[in-house]
């Protein structure tokens, strides 16, 4: 695993604080093995396949209608495959996002999760 996340001072980054930070954020991609860092990072094409297969699926239904279904369904699974949107493994009530801003009030200090890499053995 391999995980760039930035802070604004050396001190900071070698608090206890910080580092546990980065330990629980390294235990969650290990856990849940995000796709993507965030919404921005999620290519067009991804999203146009996700959204063709789910208005296939609702052929039957008024346009409107599936707009917002659509709409909604893009959110569920965006939500699953960004890392910074899924809900934290150890708390369940907040997501990555609001584990990472609890540290940058903890810290009174801005915190940037840049990227990530998850390693897999076997394949």
């Amino acid at each position: 695993m391999l995980l760039e996340i930035n802070c604004e001072t050396d001190f900071v980054a070698k608090t206890e604080d910080f580092k546990k930070l980065a330990r629980d954020i390294c235990l969650h991609i290990a856990a849940t093995n995000p796709s993507f860092l965030s919404r921005d990072d999620v290519p067009e094409t991804f999203l146009e396949k996700e959204k063709e297969v789910v208005q296939a699926s609702l052929a039957n239904k008024p346009p409107h209608v599936v707009e917002k279904i659509v709409e909604g369904k893009l959110n569920k699974i965006l939500g699953e495959i960004c890392l910074l949107e899924q809900p934290f493994v150890k708390d369940p009530e907040q997501t990555v996002q609001d584990l990472v801003k609890g540290a940058i009030a903890t810290l009174g200090e801005n915190i940037v999760v840049k990227r990530f890499t998850r390693y897999q053995l076997g394949e």
